[in-house]
């Protein structure tokens, strides 16, 4: 199928002929002055007659028989910055689609399920995809060609071709349509698997053996460039190697998170993660801030400083959720989507990076004396320079080394840093601040949800717990309908897009965690009723799986199953998991068999690709070692949960009352005056204990 379409695209790309002569742009009708999405927006002086992707849109493709460009983005997208000044600015450009197309313009965060078709579609035709995503469809939007970036004359020469053989040979388009949207469907299709599995033999062992070979033992990461965080992945392999009691993964694992924040890819003066890093060693980043990236990793540095006790951990873990508060943080207590690659120089042009790098001099000038130290600290040297003699700060020596080369204390090194970073963060305050995505996402805000518990957990401030609650009210009182259907986007005071399997995913995710520090039992019938409205909306009995958008929406061209892992968790593998931990919060059948067999439809995939599956692993090591419900219950259960959660333990769930409680696994376990543990594993519970030590020595973490 795949090489059918691929020759699909290059019979297309063949064509020849010659370029119409552009007729005058016609009356300015770009209509997305009236969206909310800042990337939309961004679009809305175009002279391109832009579009929304909605129902009058297609419905008036049809009525006109006209071909659709269907351009896809997101606000902190770089090369989607540099190919509409390039393009759509373009008045010669814009008078071509105007006349010939209907122009649509779609924010890939806001309608995920429009993205994830189309960028489907471009990954068949060409073996590659990525944003800005473009793409030419018939009227009833079966796509016919598409690509990603494409400069001014590229793009005027390819839209003129394709129009042209519709005009000539509309058959062939028809063909390719069909063609292409059988093999859309085709690439998310999963078979419900038959039979039993013995999910406690399946050998991870020789399947990480395998994962080993990818990765980098300088560097950290794997061994490629551009280099992306993959947070899940290291969630996976911080868990085996800990289970597993492997040192030398433990070790790669450690490298690697290190290196990171030691990296450019890392901003020490605010806090925070970029995107990824274009080199081997997360020097240069694309420089926008996602809110995923970052809630990911604040949970990924958390964990693993539970395990390491690694005080950069701590540091990366403060100043990110630092960032976080202060950048990325509305006065509802809800989190903003991204900042932009680009900022305005002084002489206010948009220019990648610009807000982030430092001269020479400039820092000289700033640090006074100090930048002997800093220089060597950060280097301000051939390691550290990126372009136009401009530097991205980065690492390569702890702080002891640093110490060492320069004799001084590690008091004293503390003391300069602090002051490095104001005097650096003073100065970046007078440029231009790279543009915010103000929008609301109800999924990554579940994902922020989750960071900032895990936080709190490893490093009990309470600032992080109430960051978390108040997000999660914000999204009760905002994003739940009174039907119990999520929406998806909030800005401005408003509502939209129905929720998707992603936002019902994480946000369950993220009220499981509220619930396990707090044990207020309304975040977990929170999480339960959330997941029943899933299986209501979403859920396809014939494969054992849930579909990425809701019932009650409009039909796509395919209606996908998004089940492999990226950059986030694929939303069936965070599904999963929460199934897995309801089935036994709520003792219901229903959802750990369908953890059970979710799990199961995807392990033949896993052994081929398990970096693209390590979701789905993390839940397998639920059934290959041993899985404790730890329950407490007494007048002091919220403090010994916490004593517990200093320690990492990613084989227990959590569950407790202070006082008399009709849940699953508190009733009938409250004595009064004594807070009891009790350690439980498949519905056989251990002898009450009182004493958190006790309680930790009886679980066994090793597989």
């Amino acid at each position: 199928m795949r090489l059918i379409v691929v020759i699909i695209a290059l019979a297309l790309l063949s064509c020849n002929s010659e370029n119409k002569e552009p007729v005058e742009t016609h009356q300015f009708t770009n209509e997305l002055i009236n969206e909310t999405s800042p990337y939309l927006l961004q679009h809305a002086h175009n002279p391109v007659n832009w579009k929304p992707w909605n129902d009058n849109t297609l419905q008036e493709a049809k009525r006109e028989n006209k071909l659709m460009i269907v351009s896809i983005g997101y606000a902190a997208c770089h090369w989607c910055h540099v190919m509409e000044r390039e393009s759509f600015e373009d008045s010669t450009v814009a008078s071509v689609m105007n006349r010939d197309f209907i122009s649509v313009k779609v924010d890939r965060e806001e309608r995920p399920d429009v993205d994830q078709v189309y960028i489907n579609a471009v990954q068949l035709m060409t073996g590659g995809a990525g944003w800005p995503l473009n793409v030419i469809t018939l009227p009833d939007g079966r796509p016919v060609w598409g690509g990603t970036y494409f400069k001014k004359d590229d793009w005027m020469a390819r839209i003129q071709q394709i129009q042209e053989l519709y005009e000539s040979e509309p058959e062939r388009l028809e063909g390719y349509a069909s063609t292409s949207q059988e093999g859309i469907r085709s690439m998310d299709l999963i078979e419900r698997q038959q039979g039993d599995v013995d999910f406690s033999s399946y050998d991870t062992n020789t399947l990480v053996e395998t994962w080993k070979k990818s990765l980098d033992i300088t560097f950290g990461g794997y061994n490629r460039a551009p280099k992306f965080m993959m947070p899940n992945n290291w969630e996976f392999l911080l868990r085996y190697a800990v289970q597993s009691e492997d040192s030398e993964l433990l070790r790669q694992v450690n490298n690697t998170l290190t290196k990171m924040a030691y990296g450019g890819i890392y901003d020490p003066v605010a806090g925070g993660f970029s995107r990824y890093s274009v080199d081997e060693k997360w020097h240069v980043p694309h420089f926008e801030k996602m809110l995923y990236d970052n809630a990911q990793l604040v949970s990924l540095y958390s964990n693993a400083y539970l395990v390491t006790k690694n005080p950069l951990y701590e540091e990366v873990v403060a100043e990110t959720l630092s960032f976080i508060a202060t950048d990325m943080t509305t006065a509802e207590g809800a989190f903003y989507s991204s900042l932009d690659a680009d900022s305005e120089t002084a002489e206010g042009a948009l220019e990648e990076g610009a807000y982030y790098v430092f001269g020479k001099e400039e820092l000289q000038n700033l640090l006074g004396p100090d930048f002997e130290i800093f220089q060597t600290y950060y280097n301000i040297n051939p390691y550290g320079l990126w372009e136009d003699g401009r530097y991205v700060l980065i690492r390569n020596k702890s702080d002891a080394e640093i110490q060492a080369v320069h004799n001084i204390s590690a008091t004293e090194l503390k003391q300069k840093k602090k002051r490095w970073k104001q005097l650096l963060a003073q100065h970046r305050s007078k440029r231009a601040k790279p543009r915010l995505d103000d929008k609301t996402l109800t999924s990554w805000n579940g994902l922020m949800i989750s960071g900032y518990v895990d936080a709190y957990r490893a490093f009990q401030k309470k600032d992080y717990l109430e960051a978390a609650k108040k997000n999660a009210n914000f999204i009760v009182d905002n994003q739940l309908r009174t039907d119990g259907t999520l929406w998806h986007t909030y800005k401005n005071g408003k509502s939209s897009i129905n929720g998707y399997l992603e936002d019902y995913a994480s946000v369950v995710e993220g009220f499981i965690a509220l619930y396990e520090v707090t044990l207020d039992s309304k975040w977990l019938d929170k999480a339960k009723e959330l997941t029943d409205v899933a299986f209501t909306h979403f859920y396809d009995p014939s494969s054992g799986m849930f579909h990425f958008t809701s019932s009650a929406d409009t039909k796509l061209i395919a209606r996908n199953v998004e089940y492999r892992d990226n950059v986030i968790p694929a939303s069936n593998s965070i599904f999963a998991k929460n199934l897995f931990k309801l089935g036994h919060y709520y003792d219901v059948p229903k959802y750990g068999e369908t953890a059970r067999q979710m799990l199961k439809n995807v392990l033949p995939e896993t052994e081929h690709y398990p970096m693209g599956f390590s979701n789905w692993l993390d839940l397998l090591l639920n059934y290959k070692s041993k899985f404790y419900e730890v329950v407490v219950v007494g007048p002091e259960a919220t403090g010994t949960v916490a004593q517990l959660t200093q320690h990492y333990l990613p084989n227990i769930l959590l569950a407790g009352s202070t006082g008399n409680s009709v849940q699953y696994l508190t009733e009938g376990r409250y004595v009064q005056n004594r807070t009891l543990i009790y350690v439980c594993m498949n519905n056989t519970c251990k002898l009450p204990i009182s004493e958190t030590k006790k309680a930790i020595e009886s679980i066994k973490i090793s597989m």
